[in-house]
């Protein structure tokens, strides 16, 4: 470990120990998500509390999650939603989200969440001719070569006001490379150009450095 993670994860760790500790319910996901063997791909604490302050911030009562994994993070989406909130998270693995439901319930969300299994790019027009309430915030965390459909989906099934979140953008710093020939840069750049060029969108896209390394978030609101 090179200097500077030790102390991007020092940091971390001070960070979430004082500002979003974690509990039974997160620890026991974590631990559930390693001993099936997922990989470790899950959002940091405290990177899960910011994603709860935004919904919280964003007044959510209907959020959509695009890759669930062991559902870390949709735990703590979940806990911004009242009583009466939805939220959907799609997982392409179903021993993902076998354990994911089950770590959902240790949470006590179960009632007001669901996990879908199979590729996002065809549960989500199912979900769309369900004609659902419009989403106030989703959260992509997915793979990346898709990104831009996931971006475009997203418009689709919020409104003016909404919020979109696009996880680990910086690829390594090889989101600058015009020509890369990475699918997930590739993806992720054209997702960005989205954000940039779409008329009903506006925002902007944040480095960070901690425990899970070097890379990055984009933020998206949705205009009228």
């Amino acid at each position: 470990m090179s200097e500077s993670q030790q102390l991007w994860d020092d940091v971390d760790d001070y960070f979430t120990t004082l500002l979003a500790p974690e509990d039974e319910a997160l620890t026991a996901a974590l631990r559930d998500s390693d001993a099936a063997g997922l990989p470790h791909i899950n959002v940091a604490p405290n990177q899960g509390k910011l994603l709860q302050l935004l919904a919280e911030i964003q007044g959510a009562r209907r959020i959509l999650e695009i890759g669930t994994l062991g559902g870390y993070s949709t735990i703590w989406l979940g806990r911004a939603l009242p009583r009466d909130g939805r939220l959907i998270s799609f997982e392409y693995d179903a021993k993902h989200a076998e354990v994911a439901r089950r770590n959902l319930a240790r949470a006590g969300l179960d009632g007001i969440s669901e996990v879908r299994v199979g590729p996002a790019l065809e549960s989500l027009p199912k979900l769309a001719d369900e004609r659902p309430e419009p989403f106030d915030l989703v959260f992509i965390d997915a793979d990346k070569v898709n990104n831009p459909h996931y971006v475009e989906w997203a418009l689709k099934l919020t409104r003016p006001g909404s919020l979109i979140v696009v996880d680990n953008v910086v690829r390594g710093g090889g989101v600058t490379d015009a020509g890369s020939t990475d699918p997930s840069v590739r993806g992720t750049r054209s997702a960005l150009e989205l954000i940039a060029e779409h008329p009903k969108l506006s925002g902007t896209a944040v480095q960070t450095v901690g425990s899970k390394g070097y890379d990055g978030f984009a933020l998206a609101r949705v205009l009228p």
